[in-house]
């Protein structure tokens, strides 16, 4: 592929960084900013996934309409999404309208946070809440994050609680804002076809003036709690089983040999769990993912099945997690390797998905990786490395919590 990577900081700090492809037939853009679920107050748990809706409720000069229409009308498509690592508000559109699109995406992130619109969204996110509590999954996904981490704020929720969520007030977040909306806390992140030095040219007349506020984030290592629960709900059928270990962090080597580890695990097809649970009929859902962050990382195993069966269901769980390593062969690890391969190849191929893991790996790392890197570096691992991972993160849950009928 032709790509090339560019790096600028403004005076301010703010990243511009971008990868460069004369070839392609789209660009595309994104703000993203260190800030997520983990950064915040317990007393405004939420307001980071809150403010994201506020950014398209218009600013001092543009209403919401407009900003919708100034996307829609270039046939550009945006969005926006919350974690609880970062906040990111991206766009993708042919060439010709990048530079409108950075326009829109640099004004929208200076919003103007009205209290009636505060009011009206705040009426949005607490439907949103109630929606996701009807999901048997989610519930006991928040739970589980919420007493794996205790009383560290990785445990928090990304939408909140009802009761955080009721009591936040405008004036709390636009406190917020300005405290981790700083241009040394953002990274704008762009690939595909465009001028790079006009972009920054442009990114620098709209973002020049932001505020520096020296954001920062604590990013130890926090004590992974152990427990189990059990929550009965009597708008459940099923059972839903979920646990949790300790993984590798984000800046850690071994992350790449962790992920192929949840993925010979528990991917969603031609796995153990596959195999040994659902092709056997015992379960309904059987999968394995491993998530890196800043300072830790975390393997979640999950589960559902027909509630007089869920016993049993665990019980061939454990078995594989724990005949996990000693059962891997270098047919699983290449066949892995192939799968990775070809997944992030193919997203390699599209601007859109270039510029997210751009993005990412920006704010999270501070430094570029090439695609054909992590490709290399996935290709590049072996059995050794799998087993020494499993050594130091042996997958062994210390979090483990059931969703059941009443």
């Amino acid at each position: 592929m032709a790509f090339s990577f560019h790096h600028a900081r403004l005076p301010n700090g703010l990243t511009v960084i971008a990868e460069v492809d004369p070839s392609a037939h789209t660009a595309a853009s994104g703000f993203f900013v260190k800030t997520g679920a983990r950064d915040e107050d317990p007393v405004v748990m939420g307001v980071s996934h809150f403010l994201e809706h506020m950014m398209f409720k218009g600013t001092e000069e543009l209403t919401a309409d407009d900003i919708n229409r100034a996307f829609d009308d270039r046939g550009a498509k945006n969005n926006a999404y919350t974690t609880t690592e970062m906040t990111c508000f991206y766009a993708q559109c042919l060439p010709e309208h990048l530079s409108h699109v950075n326009m829109m995406l640099a004004k929208m992130l200076r919003p103007a946070l009205r209290n009636s619109d505060f009011d009206t969204e705040k009426g949005v996110i607490l439907e949103e809440i109630a929606m996701y509590r009807d999901n048997p999954f989610w519930v006991l996904y928040e739970e589980a994050v919420a007493r794996y981490y205790g009383e560290h704020r990785l445990g928090h929720r990304v939408l909140g609680t009802s009761e955080t969520i009721t009591a936040l007030q405008r004036d709390l977040m636009l406190g917020y804002f300005r405290s981790r909306y700083s241009a040394d806390n953002t990274v704008v992140a762009l690939a595909g076809k465009m001028d790079f030095d006009e972009c920054v040219k442009q990114i620098t007349d709209l973002c020049g003036g932001w505020q520096v506020t020296g954001a920062a984030r604590d990013s130890a290592r926090p004590a992974a709690q152990r427990g189990e629960f059990t929550l009965r709900d009597a708008k459940v059928s099923r059972a839903y089983m979920i646990a949790m270990a300790p993984g590798p962090a984000i800046d850690d080597e071994r992350r790449y040999a962790a992920a192929l580890l949840a993925q010979i695990l528990g991917a969603s097809d031609n796995s153990r769990l596959h195999w040994s649970i659902i092709e056997t009929g015992i379960a309904e859902e059987a999968q394995a993912s491993f998530d890196a962050r800043d300072g830790t990382g975390e393997y979640i195993i999950y589960a559902s099945g027909d509630p007089e069966r869920a016993d049993e269901i665990w019980s061939h769980t454990q078995r594989e997690l724990d005949g996990l390593i000693g059962s891997i062969t270098q047919d699983d690890l290449e066949r892995l390797r192939n799968k990775f391969a070809t997944a992030a190849t193919l997203g390699g191929e599209r601007p859109h998905d270039r510029m997210h893991r751009l993005g990412r790996l920006w704010l999270h790392l501070g430094e570029y990786r090439p695609l054909e890197r992590e490709l290399d570096r996935i290709n590049a691992v072996t059995l050794d490395e799998l087993r020494d991972v499993y050594k130091a993160f042996p997958i062994r849950p210390t979090m483990v919590g059931r969703l059941l009928p009443a």
